[in-house]
């Protein structure tokens, strides 16, 4: 295990998970699922469905190599067939998820905008930090 790399890891999860402790997103997440209506419901799912397929790309880029048996070059994306696809989509996802959440934690529940995109962030940091800690596989040049 690199420990470096868990070290270096821990920035995001322990102020994420903090940050997502103290505001109480979770609790404001469930209670606009309970009790709100209108577009709360409809910015949530998008917020929801966008972060699925966040972690969803993120674990198809970090297996790309095992499933293709090729290492593939993160630093030229944009030459990789798979890759210059998959990382704008990837992107999007985060922008779009990060942004209808941080909205709806704002607009839907009593903690206001400024708590709500702090509330955002600390559960996207907690949740990429949680994902960089998986170990990345490694495939040998041929």
């Amino acid at each position: 295990m690199d420990y470096a790399h868990f070290v270096r890891q821990l920035r995001f999860v322990v102020p994420g998970g903090l940050a997502t402790y103290w505001i109480g997103t979770t609790e404001k997440i469930a209670e606009v699922w309970e009790h709100e209506s209108g577009l709360a419901r409809p910015l949530f799912l998008t917020s929801a469905g966008a972060g699925i397929l966040t972690v969803t790309l993120f674990l198809y880029v970090l297996l790309f190599p095992v499933i293709k048996g090729v290492p593939p070059n993160y630093r030229s994306w944009r030459k990789s067939g798979e890759l210059s696809s998959v990382i704008p989509i990837l992107t999007a996802s985060i922008i779009i998820g990060w942004t209808f959440l941080a909205y709806t934690l704002g607009r839907y529940t009593t903690l206001g905008y400024v708590k709500g995109t702090m509330g955002s962030l600390g559960l996207y940091a907690l949740a990429f930090g949680i994902m960089g800690l998986l170990p990345a596989p490694r495939i040998r040049r041929p």
